[in-house]
């Protein structure tokens, strides 16, 4: 799926991060790039939403441990229809050992590092979204 006529999008988004004010302005930058966001604050309700909406997309920034971030890439791929959809995780914690990242891979998970500015996530959904 790429993006509509003028840059936006048609396409939905899942945004797990812990944080309520960062949650709050990724979603809001990525809604005027024109995607339907859903926003959660723990892994858990992650999971629940991306079960309920099957977006697009899933973005996830939870101060990810290593296990936690295997955990919802492994739980996302076992739910029905989002098989396939692109995940990111997103951290300044996570330091993967090169098993662990051909893990997450495999799972069809990337990893970016922090920082990550407004218009970088706005960049990472675009390209999450048109692999889709």
């Amino acid at each position: 799926m790429s993006p509509a006529a003028g840059g936006r999008s048609s396409a939905r988004i899942l945004l797990v991060n812990d944080d309520p004010t960062v949650a709050d302005s990724c979603s809001r930058a990525l809604r005027l790039d024109g995607y339907e966001v859903w926003a959660a604050l723990t892994a858990e309700d992650g999971v629940r939403l991306a079960q309920a909406h099957a977006p697009n997309a899933i973005v996830v920034d939870i101060r990810t441990s290593l296990p936690r971030a295997l955990g919802v890439a492994r739980s996302l791929r076992q739910l029905p229809r989002l098989g396939e959809t692109p995940i990111a995780i997103v951290s300044g914690d996570l330091h993967p050992t090169s098993d662990a990242l051909g893990e997450l891979t495999a799972l069809g998970a990337v990893v970016r590092y922090k920082p990550l500015w407004l218009d970088e996530m706005v960049a990472l959904a675009r390209s999450l979204v048109v692999v889709a």
